[in-house]
């Protein structure tokens, strides 16, 4: 039998999604409270967890809320279940490094593109920065 925080939100999480017979909660209790571990189709994924985290902000201050009225801490983790095991307590980004880029194969090319790459930029970073500057005053001298 499921407890109310778990009916709670898959009731809310199950009328967000598109294939709700996949969403799936499961309740553990441990010393920092209550952990609710919601399971999606990964095709749902994106809306459990909205733009910027919204929607799963949301689904955590509705809990908050309930463990404030049942004396508990809830904590909500949306499992992915398209990344493997190991990489589910890392972010994203972290998970999926892009490899590094190289110019060419040759050392003493490599030299000369590290040694362009470190002088160019700078050169060219501050040409933007005096344009973009002298566009700016250009347009604070408009009267709008």
């Amino acid at each position: 039998m499921s407890s109310i925080d778990q009916q709670f939100i898959e009731y809310i999480v199950k009328s967000l999604v598109g294939k709700p017979e996949a969403v799936k909660v499961e309740r553990t209790i441990d010393e920092k409270g209550v952990l609710l571990e919601l399971t999606v189709d990964p095709e749902d994924l994106g809306r459990v967890i909205g733009k910027r985290g919204s929607t799963a902000q949301s689904l955590r201050a509705l809990l908050r809320a309930l463990g404030t009225k049942n004396d508990a801490r809830y904590n909500l983790k949306i499992v992915d279940v398209d990344r493997p095991e190991s990489e589910r307590n890392q972010p994203r980004e972290m998970a999926a490094a892009p490899a590094p880029m190289t110019a060419s194969t040759s050392d003493d090319d490599d030299d000369k593109a590290v040694k362009n790459s470190t002088d160019e930029p700078v050169e060219k970073e501050s040409d933007l920065t005096a344009k973009t500057r002298k566009e700016l005053a250009d347009l604070d001298d408009l009267d709008i």
